[in-house]
């Protein structure tokens, strides 16, 4: 015990520079040694928390007070620093945070898509975090990490004051005498310039305190992008290690949103709704799809596993997944019997009702994006990372999408993490935050709550990993 208690002591004093402020640049790597299940774990719970910055900036207003507290609550539960506190109280907090972010560093340097989302997540948490701190922590962070940025005397302020308090954002005369104004050539704020949100004089920008987090997150960001550049040179050393290879990759493909499982959403839509349902609240992915079965009544193996797997997730039950799919297959050239003898399996084996009764889940974005890509002939996979620019602006304009609304779509800086999430979130807007309803009679629902029990009962036995189970279904949904 004593010699626990004095390794502790030597760590503390080794890495209090390291840790001694609750934000960090993340400029030195980590050196220690750390076992392959802290390795993954801290992995896995970054990953969480990143993935709730971006379903948060989805849903709530950024930096609302909503989004404020859903993040802290987020930090709490995943054992993050959320706020200044000294180091012997947040040591381990920011041993993680430091340790999580360069893990994740490794599996999102892989590709440009993959770094231009962990950068998004990353500067948008940075920017919570920065602002949470007290201005004597922000000007401390300031002089940790050399942004020694020269504040502007008294008397040039006095000198100052009326440009100022002109060209600089909620700053009146009472405020520009109780707060610093720094000094900074124009290149390094070109937002704030860009937006005209403060005074320009001679290649120099005079910032309010309040503004300055613009500047650091711009630091922030281009450190962070130079350096993901870096780390992915080295990927093939890091690859040669067999440990790491394949959780990386998990990671960087991982989805650990919410479950858009049957178990919460059975019977939640009749058949008679999927035609209005696509035009109002499918994402486009779907919505293709389901225009290519009523135009073509079939689709192929991958586009059935994709869009057969998202409508489960809305609520459509075995029952109606079998008839829906049956009266869609016979107006073509599927005949009611051959539908039955090499399609119904397949779709009960979706629903966990045949082979190993997995109950298996809607695709995540990152699965439609990543795996078996669409080829010709094919409707499934993402349009925006599959189609052809020109034809998904067509596509849209067919939807009446406008020049505007096409505009903002592909300047979008943040995504959903989910189509079926994209599903829930517009039935909300729709119905001013209330779910969709449809009456069923008694008998029904019943049934409908014994195929619910029964499916809850059997989910604590159910396999995990998407991946092997979507391997194991493919064998079921290749064409006859």
């Amino acid at each position: 015990m004593q010699f626990g208690s004095r390794r502790r002591k030597i760590i503390n004093s080794a890495q209090t520079e390291l840790y001694g402020h609750s934000v960090q640049f993340y400029g030195q790597p980590p050196l220690e040694n750390i076992s392959l299940t802290e390795f993954e774990t801290f992995a896995v719970e970054r990953l969480k928390l990143l993935k709730t910055v971006e379903t948060l900036g989805v849903s709530f207003v950024k930096h609302s007070e909503q989004y404020s507290k859903k993040l802290e609550s987020e930090f709490k539960n995943l054992n993050f620093p959320y706020r200044p506190e000294t180091v012997s109280i947040e040591f381990e907090k920011r041993r993680k945070d430091h340790i999580s972010h360069f893990i994740l560093r490794l599996a999102y340097c892989q590709t440009e898509d993959l770094r231009r989302w962990f950068i998004q997540q990353e500067v948008d948490l940075f920017r919570y975090r920065f602002n949470d701190l007290p201005p004597k922590q922000k000007l401390e962070f300031l002089h940790r990490n050399n942004l020694q940025y020269d504040t502007i005397s008294v008397e040039e302020k006095k000198a100052l004051q009326d440009k100022l308090v002109n060209s600089s954002y909620a700053v009146s005369g009472i405020t520009v005498e109780d707060q610093d104004f720094y000094k900074v050539p124009f290149q390094d704020a070109l937002d704030l310039v860009r937006t005209r949100k403060v005074y320009l004089k001679a290649g120099y920008v005079y910032i309010p305190h309040q503004d300055i987090v613009t500047i650091v997150l711009n630091d922030f960001r281009t450190r962070l992008s130079k350096a993901l550049a870096l780390t992915a040179r080295s990927l093939p050393a890091v690859h040669s290690d067999e440990r790491l290879q394949p959780l990386l990759n998990h990671l960087s493909h991982a989805y650990v949103g919410q479950d858009y499982s049957i178990q919460k959403n059975v019977g939640k839509i009749s058949l008679d709704q999927i035609d209005s349902l696509s035009g109002k609240s499918f994402p486009l992915c779907m919505r293709q799809l389901h225009q290519a079965l009523r135009e073509n009544h079939h689709l192929r193996h991958g586009g059935r596993m994709q869009y057969g797997l998202f409508l489960k997730g809305i609520g459509l039950s075995l029952e109606q997944a079998l008839q829906f799919w049956r009266s869609e297959f016979i107006r073509g050239k599927v005949d009611a019997d051959k539908f039955d003898k090499a399609y119904a399996y397949s779709i009960r084996h979706m629903f966990g009702k045949e082979g190993k009764r997995t109950d298996y889940t809607p695709y995540s974005c990152m699965k439609v994006i990543l795996s078996n890509p669409p080829s010709q002939g094919d409707h499934h996979g993402c349009p925006f990372r599959h189609s052809d620019p020109e034809l998904l602006k067509q596509k849209l304009q067919v939807y009446k999408v406008s020049p505007s609304g096409i505009s903002q779509i592909e300047d979008s800086s943040f995504s959903l993490n989910h189509p079926n999430q994209y599903f829930v979130e517009s039935q909300k807007v729709l119905g001013g935050g209330k779910d969709i309803k449809r009456e069923t009679d008694p008998q029904q629902r019943s049934q409908e709550n014994a195929t619910t029990r029964a499916s809850t009962a059997a989910q604590d036995t159910a396999a995990k990993d998407v991946a092997e189970m979507t391997e194991d279904l493919d064998s079921f949904f290749q064409d006859g």
